[in-house]
């Protein structure tokens, strides 16, 4: 196995701009927010496994995508790491922006009516797979963690990795979320959420612009 030293840099950093991505809620964690408060906890946690299920999915498919590329032509590392840092600047500049207004967030129970248990976790699963912001967003994470010749145990300890933090967060999500009081307090603290998350996609963003490997 390769030193271990050289690569852990990239995976800590993937792994960082998930962790902070996840923490920003999208539509994906407002779906489960609004089915925990308007449904139950346990429909709430059913639609959060769908939804992490679905991130792994996505996660995988990035990497041996990716690894295919570079296998095939080596150069291409460098057009994805300015593909990558070019949308993290765009996430950087989506962030600030909703830093500075002055919406609240609003969770709400899916529509289509109430559903079993794998019904709840279907819809999360497709919700995820169906949102084509997910690709991009996991090109950019990925990218982040891939060094030229990197070996394919790199790419898989992203992938578990997140998968890992996706099913535990998206459970803590339908499981502290569940109360209205929760909502409100998140939503007082979203701009400064917001602006942490603008900050770090924007280093992210120049660092994969200014990096040469």
């Amino acid at each position: 196995m390769h030193d271990v030293s050289i690569y852990l840099p990239g995976i800590l950093l993937a792994y960082s701009a998930f962790l902070l991505g996840i923490a920003s809620p999208g539509p994906n964690i407002l779906a489960v927010i609004g089915t925990s408060m308007g449904v139950g906890r346990s429909s709430g946690m059913a639609l959060a496994v769908g939804v992490a299920t679905g991130s792994f999915t996505w996660a995988l498919l990035t990497v041996f995508g990716l690894s295919a590329i570079l296998a095939t032509y080596a150069s291409a590392l460098l057009m994805v790491k300015v593909f990558g840092g070019i949308y993290l600047l765009w996430l950087a500049y989506k962030s600030f922006k909703s830093a500075a207004s002055s919406y609240d967030i609003e969770a709400k129970e899916l529509a289509g009516g109430r559903r079993t248990p794998f019904g709840y976790l279907r819809r999360g699963y497709i919700i995820q797979m169906t949102n084509p912001k997910a690709a991009l967003t996991w090109i950019a994470i990925i990218s982040l963690g891939l060094k030229e010749d990197a070996p394919l145990w790199v790419g898989a300890v992203i992938v578990l990795g997140t998968f890992t933090l996706s099913m535990i967060i998206h459970l803590l999500y339908a499981v502290a979320f569940s109360t209205p009081i929760m909502v409100r307090l998140f939503g007082k603290a979203r701009k400064v959420i917001q602006s942490v998350l603008g900050i770090f996609f924007a280093l992210a963003g120049l660092r994969l612009l200014t990096s040469r490997s």
